[in-house]
C-alpha cells in the first residue's frame, strides 16, 4: 500500500511540476515572451477555466457522449472480431498462411486515408467513426490474440491430450488462460486507439463530440478551446484505462 501511495504521489509531482512551469512561461519572462507562449500554449487557468465552464453549463456533456458511444462501439466490435479471428487463425495454420499477406496489407494502410473513405460509405454520422476506430483496434487485437495462442506449451498441451481433453476443453482450459494475459495488454492499449478513430473522424467531419469540439476551436484560433478539449479528451481516456485496469484484476484474479 505505501508503495502505491508513494507511485501516486509520484505521478501527480510530475504533473504538478509541468502545469507550474507551463503557468511561469505563460505569465513570466522565465522562459521569453510570455505573450508568444501564451498565443502558442494558452494559459493553465485559462484552459482549467474553460473546462470549468463547459461542466457547468453542461455543453460538453453531449459531447462526451457521443465520443463515448462511437469509442465502444469501435472497441467491442474490433476487440471482439480480434478475438475471434486471433484464435481461429492461430489454431488454423493453413488459413494464417494463405490470408497473411493481405492481413498485413491491410494493417499497413493509414488510418487518416481511410478516415474520407469511410466518411464516404457511410456518411459523417456516428458509423464513419466506428468503422475507423475498429480497424484501429481489431489488428492491435488479433496479432496479440494470435500471438497468445502461439505461445502455448507444447508440453502442457501434450499433456492436456494426454488426459482426454478435447478441442473445446483445450479451448477453456488451455488456450483461453494463455491468451488471457495478451488479450488484455491489447485490449488496454485498444481502449486508447477506438478514441482516437472516434476523435479524428469527428475532426475531419462531424457535428458533434470532442474531436469536433477540437476542430472548431482550431478554426478560429482558440488555443484556450483546443487545449481543454485535449485535457478532456486525456482525462476520459484515463477513466476508461482505469475501469478497464479493474475489469482485468476480476478476471484474472487466478494469476495472482
Amino acid at each position: 500500500m505505501n508503495n502505491k501511495i508513494v507511485l501516486l504521489v509520484l505521478q501527480v509531482l510530475v504533473a504538478v511540476v509541468g502545469i507550474t512551469l507551463w503557468h511561469l512561461a505563460s505569465t513570466t519572462s522565465l522562459f521569453g515572451s510570455p505573450k508568444t507562449v501564451a498565443f502558442f500554449f494558452g494559459e493553465p487557468l485559462s484552459v482549467w477555466k474553460r473546462i470549468v465552464e463547459w461542466f457547468t453549463d453542461g455543453s460538453i456533456w453531449y459531447h462526451l457522449w457521443i465520443t463515448l458511444a462511437e469509442s465502444a462501439l469501435a472497441f467491442l466490435s474490433g476487440a471482439v472480431g480480434g478475438v475471434i479471428l486471433g484464435f481461429w487463425f492461430a489454431r488454423q495454420p493453413v488459413v494464417a498462411a494463405i490470408f497473411d499477406p493481405y492481413v498485413k496489407a491491410a494493417n499497413a494502410l493509414p488510418r487518416v486515408v481511410l478516415a474520407p473513405i469511410f466518411a464516404l460509405w457511410f456518411g459523417l454520422g456516428i458509423w464513419s467513426k466506428v468503422a475507423l476506430g475498429f480497424t484501429l483496434v481489431f489488428f492491435i487485437v488479433f496479432f496479440n490474440v494470435y500471438q497468445g495462442v502461439k505461445e502455448v506449451s507444447p508440453a502442457v498441451l501434450s499433456n492436456a491430450r494426454m488426459l482426454g481433453m478435447n478441442e473445446r476443453q483445450l479451448l477453456r482450459h488451455v488456450y483461453l488462460p494463455s491468451a488471457m494475459s495478451w488479450v488484455f495488454s491489447s485490449l488496454h492499449t485498444s481502449v486508447g486507439f477506438a478514441v482516437v478513430g472516434a476523435v479524428v473522424g469527428e475532426y475531419l467531419g462531424s457535428s458533434a463530440g470532442l474531436g469536433y469540439l477540437i476542430q472548431q476551436a482550431e478554426g478560429v484560433f482558440d488555443v484556450t478551446g483546443v487545449f481543454a478539449g485535449m485535457f478532456v479528451l486525456m482525462a476520459f481516456v484515463l477513466i476508461v484505462d482505469w475501469l478497464m485496469t479493474a475489469v482485468e484484476r476480476r478476471l484474472l484474479v487466478w494469476r495472482g
